[in-house]
């Protein structure tokens, strides 16, 4: 198995907001100082929801996917996609958008 790669306690980040479907969702990346990324937090509009709750516990799952060395581009590929190839879900709209982030 591959070593964790934690970032720093402090370093830099970028933060974004969008909305899905009609709800607002609010995307924050922390780098690494090579600048790549190393921790994702995403949260829904409604602080405490069931919604917020699956939104946090995605971007905690994709940052640890991200720190055991899963390219962000892997994960993007591997989320569910429409006919058009837009991200089925929120999490993947925010894999999407971290790559705009980068």
């Amino acid at each position: 198995m591959t070593a964790r790669r934690r970032p720093p306690n402090r370093r830099p980040s970028k933060t974004t907001e969008y909305e899905r479907d009609g709800l607002h969702f609010r995307l924050a990346a922390g780098y690494h100082p090579d600048g790549e990324i190393g921790e994702v937090f995403l949260n829904a509009g409604k602080t405490n929801s069931t919604l917020d709750a699956l939104a946090s516990d995605a971007a905690i799952l994709a940052s640890f996917a991200l720190q055991f060395g899963c390219p962000l581009d892997e994960l993007r590929h591997v989320v569910k996609r429409d006919g058009t190839g837009r991200a089925a879900s929120f999490i993947g709209e925010a894999l999407d958008r971290l790559g705009d982030l980068s």
